[in-house]
């Protein structure tokens, strides 16, 4: 294998929030520059092939360092999931050096409200930890207004960032961030917002103070999800311009 344009990463922890979920903590022998909302390609050596078996995962962590994280979904007979979760600690990953992808803060808006089901508050993750550790660092005379609606069919699905975030939110002015579980007959113990992420951004959209002429949104996560969400961007008075999109599709041989 040529590894020229390859990184060599080392797997540090898998966490996991149910069979399905988990998240991905790597090492890189450097530290690692992209733009917070872009996607890493990871893949793992092929058996049968001299080449490695990739697949995009966005990014989680913020960039410059050289430990990264990576929200997953295990997909049934998937063709590099079924390797990943198989992974050992200290186990060898690959990452293409070129990270890409455009589904990053627009710097044309003023606000930006942030829309994602499950693995798709990654990007977002990214997003909003570099902006608090500019902040910190006095590199940004101002912080962003931030709003993250992130939901899924019970709360131990959002991942660690149901925590991370909520306390975020807690601690400052400038973000807040709003889950929601769509199953809570199977979450008994959950007290928060309840229904599909697309019904509970009319309600944010009704009490927030952003204004749709000065707000970015982004959509990542699943496909019926963005689509009906945009829809009701539209109707709440979005232009197209202002609406990004990210969209997680399972592939018919698996990710």
């Amino acid at each position: 294998m040529d590894t020229s344009q390859y990184s060599r990463l080392t797997l540090l922890e898998r966490i996991d929030f149910s069979e399905e979920l988990a998240v991905f903590r790597v090492r890189a022998d450097e530290p690692v520059d992209f733009t917070p909302g872009q996607y890493a390609t990871l893949g793992l050596m092929n058996d049968d092939d001299d080449r490695p078996l990739l697949r995009p995962y966005s990014v989680a962590s913020p960039p410059g360092e050289t430990e990264l994280e990576f929200f997953i979904e295990r997909v049934d007979e998937g063709v590099l999931t079924e390797k990943l979760w198989a992974l050992e600690q200290g186990a060898e990953l690959w990452m293409r050096d070129k990270i890409v992808g455009r589904f990053t803060l627009d710097p044309e808006f003023r606000y930006h409200l942030m829309v994602a089901t499950v693995t798709g508050v990654g990007p977002y993750v990214s997003i909003v930890r570099d902006q608090l550790r500019a902040l910190r660092a006095d590199t940004l005379d101002a912080p962003r207004p931030m709003l993250v609606v992130h939901g899924a069919s019970r709360s131990w699905e959002l991942g660690t960032y149901l925590d991370e975030l909520t306390s975020l939110a807690d601690e400052v002015d400038w973000f807040e961030y709003v889950p929601t579980v769509s199953r809570p007959w199977e979450d008994p113990d959950w007290d928060g917002e309840v229904g599909r992420v697309e019904d509970v951004l009319r309600k944010c959209l009704d009490a927030s103070s952003f204004d749709p002429g000065d707000t970015a949104a982004y959509t990542c996560g699943h496909p019926q999800m963005i689509e009906n969400a945009q829809g009701i961007l539209r109707r709440a008075g979005f232009e197209d311009d202002a609406i990004h999109e990210e969209k997680y599709f399972v592939e018919p041989n698996g990710t």
